[in-house]
């Protein structure tokens, strides 16, 4: 049974119009919560302050990240981690 040239070119614009379609959905999608969480402004947040001067503390001692910290919410561990990640970069980022 074989495929004659016209069934083939079917088949083929049917598989490309399911790429482009699946990649212009993806594109057309928001940001995900993980991007959003990023670009979320935490500066009046506690644990971030904690975590821009633990970090800008382990920096000018030439630390890395060595506390393990546990938090109740998830909101609270990205505040901090944030806060970290922008104190140990120090003047370097900024």
């Amino acid at each position: 049974m074989r495929m004659n040239l016209r069934q083939y070119a079917g088949v083929l614009a049917v598989a490309l119009t399911m790429t482009i379609a699946g990649g212009t959905v993806r594109a057309a999608a928001p940001a995900s919560p993980q991007e959003q969480s990023r670009n979320q402004d935490y500066s009046k947040n506690k644990k971030y302050q904690q975590g821009v001067r633990e970090g800008q503390n382990d920096n000018k001692r030439n630390l890395d990240h060595s506390k393990k910290r546990n938090f109740k919410k998830d909101d609270d561990r990205r505040a901090y981690e944030t806060g970290y990640q922008e104190g140990h970069q120090g003047e370097q980022h900024r």
